[in-house]
């Protein structure tokens, strides 16, 4: 497993809106089922909210269960991407309210 943190400060998008403080990438190709979704959710739990977090899996059953550990923990699935059997998650923390 490969994490790398990236902070691009104060940076902006196209449409003046502030991107994310700190952009993760995690490396888990070569990992199995339920690893991928394991380290994620993991990951997930160290970033603040409005963070990106990216992962990269080689796990075909990786396409199932990290979108429903999203729906589970309520933070956003921006996208999804596979190139040469790598499926990237593109991945955005959204912290829950505390009722």
């Amino acid at each position: 497993m490969r994490l790398f943190r990236y902070n691009p400060g104060n940076a902006y998008n196209n449409d003046d809106k502030l991107l994310a403080d700190t952009f993760t990438s995690l490396d888990l190709r070569g990992l199995k089922c339920p690893l991928p979704a394991l380290r994620t959710r993991k990951a997930l739990r160290g970033l603040d909210d409005g963070d990106r977090l990216d992962v990269a899996c080689t796990d075909p059953l990786s396409v199932i269960d990290i979108p429903h550990l999203l729906r589970q923990t309520g933070d956003a699935l921006d996208g999804m991407d596979e190139t040469d059997n790598v499926v990237t998650f593109h991945i955005r923390r959204v912290k829950q309210a505390k009722k």
